[in-house]
C-alpha cells in the first residue's frame, strides 16, 4: 500500500516538474525581450520569476527521484526511463548553477526545452517499478550511472550555448554548409518531437502487436510492438491477428522494436518539420534567430567552454573510471569492447580533442560551438542508438 502511494506521488511530482519547466520557459522568453537588458543578462522581473519557477520544478523532480527511490528500494537509475529522467533533472540542475554564475536569460529559453524533450522522451519507456536484475544489484549502479548522467548533463549545457552562438553567428541569408547543418541540428530536435507524438498517439489508440523471434543467442523470445511494424524481429512471426507486418526482417544484432520506433519518429518528425516550413515559410533557424539577436557571443563562447571544462572530468570519472571498476567486479575484466564501452571511449576522446584544439590551436567561437554540437550528437547516439538498437552487455538497461 505504501509502495503504491509513493509510486503515485513520485509520478505526480515528475508531472508537476514538467509543467513548471514549461511555464519557466515562457517567462524566460519574456525576459529576453526586456529593453533594460540589451545583452540579455543581469536581473529583471521576468527572469527572477522564471528562475524561481525553475528551482521549484527542480525541487519537485528531486522529490520524484527520492520518493521513487523509497518505493523501489534502490537508486532509480536502473532502466532507461529512470536514467533519462535523472539526466533531464541534472541538465536543469546544471543550467541553474550556470545561470547564477552568468545570469544569461536566453540560456533558459533553450536549456529548459531541451530538458523537457528529454523528460518527455523518457516517458515513452516502461515506467513501472521493478526489482533490479542481479547484474545491477550493486552500490556501483548509483555511483557509476549517476556520475555519467551528471557529466553528460553539464556537457549538454555546452551544446545549448553552442546552439545559441550559431543561431546568432551564422548568416542565414547565405546558403552554405553552416546554414545547412544548423538546420539539420534543429531538424533532429523535431524528430524527437515526432517520436513523442507518435508514441503517445499509438499508446492512446491502444495499439499492440506481438512477435516471436530468435535472439542473438539462438533462443526464442517475444517482442511487443506499440507501433505498426515497419521492420520485424529476426526470424519473427506475428502472433497478433490483423496487425500490420512489414516484409523487412532485421539481423539478430539489431533491436527491431527500437529500430521501428526510430523509423516512425523520422517519418512523423519529417512531416512535422515540413508542416512548420509550409505554414511559416521560414526555416526553424530563422524562426529562432530573433530570440538571440542581442546575445553576447563572447559570453556564450565562455559558457560553452566552461561547461566542457567541468563536465569532461566528471564524465571521465563516471563513464570510464567507475565503469571499469564495476566491470572488473561484475565481469572479471575492466574492458571488453562492448558497444557501450566503445562509445564511452569515443565520447572521452572527442571531448579530449575539443579541449586540445581549444587550448593549443585556438579553436574558439564558431569552431568551438560546432564541436559542442557534435559532442551532443555523440552523447545522444550513445543514449539512443547504442542503448537501444545495438545489442550488447548493457542492453538490459
Amino acid at each position: 500500500m505504501i509502495v503504491t502511494q509513493l509510486a503515485s506521488l513520485s509520478s505526480t511530482l515528475l508531472y508537476v516538474a514538467f509543467v513548471l519547466y514549461l511555464i519557466a520557459t515562457v517567462f524566460f522568453s519574456g525576459s529576453i525581450k526586456s529593453k533594460k537588458h540589451a545583452n540579455q543578462t543581469g536581473k529583471n522581473r521576468w527572469a527572477t520569476i522564471a528562475i524561481t519557477i525553475t528551482i521549484i520544478g527542480f525541487l519537485s523532480q528531486l522529490g520524484y527521484f527520492f520518493t521513487r527511490w523509497m518505493a523501489s528500494g534502490h537508486a532509480p537509475v536502473g532502466n532507461l526511463f529512470e536514467f533519462i529522467t535523472f539526466f533531464g533533472m541534472m541538465l536543469v540542475g546544471a543550467f541553474i548553477i550556470i545561470y547564477y554564475i552568468y545570469r544569461v536569460h536566453v540560456l533558459g529559453v533553450f536549456a529548459l526545452p531541451i530538458a523537457l524533450l528529454i523528460i518527455a522522451y523518457s516517458s515513452m519507456f516502461p515506467r513501472e517499478l521493478s526489482p533490479l536484475i542481479p547484474a545491477l544489484q550493486s552500490h556501483w549502479l548509483a555511483i557509476h550511472v549517476s556520475t555519467v548522467a551528471i557529466g553528460e548533463a553539464i556537457l549538454s549545457i555546452s551544446f545549448v550555448a553552442g546552439l545559441i552562438y550559431l543561431l546568432k553567428d551564422v548568416d542565414l541569408s547565405k546558403k552554405g554548409k553552416q546554414t545547412f547543418w544548423l538546420e539539420a541540428v534543429l531538424f533532429s530536435l523535431v524528430i524527437v518531437v515526432g517520436f513523442i507524438v507518435t508514441s503517445t498517439s499509438f499508446e492512446l489508440a491502444g495499439y499492440e502487436a506481438d512477435f516471436t523471434y530468435i535472439t542473438p543467442t539462438g533462443e526464442q523470445d517475444v517482442a511487443q510492438f506499440e507501433m505498426p511494424a515497419l521492420v520485424t524481429p529476426h526470424e519473427g512471426e506475428l502472433q497478433t491477428a490483423g496487425a500490420f507486418v512489414s516484409p523487412i526482417n532485421t539481423p539478430a544484432i539489431v533491436d527491431a522494436k527500437t529500430l521501428n520506433s526510430v523509423l516512425w519518429s523520422i517519418a512523423v518528425g519529417t512531416l512535422l518539420y515540413l508542416l512548420i516550413r509550409l505554414i511559416t515559410r521560414k526555416s526553424i533557424a530563422a524562426l529562432l534567430q530573433p530570440l538571440v539577436r542581442r546575445v553576447n557571443l563572447n559570453l556564450m563562447d565562455e559558457v560553452g567552454y566552461r561547461s566542457v571544462l567541468i563536465g569532461f572530468p566528471v564524465f571521465t570519472l563516471g563513464g570510464l573510471v567507475f565503469a571499469m571498476i564495476w566491470a572488473q567486479i561484475a565481469w572479471t575484466r575492466f574492458w571488453g569492447w562492448d558497444p557501450k564501452e566503445v562509445w564511452a571511449l569515443i565520447t572521452f576522446l572527442f571531448y579530449a580533442a575539443f579541449l586540445h584544439l581549444r587550448l593549443t590551436r585556438g579553436w574558439e567561437g564558431n569552431r568551438s560551438a560546432w564541436l559542442a554540437v557534435i559532442g551532443f550528437a555523440i552523447l545522444m547516439f550513445n543514449l539512443i542508438g547504442v542503448n537501444l538498437i545495438i545489442a550488447g552487455l548493457h542492453s538490459y538497461a
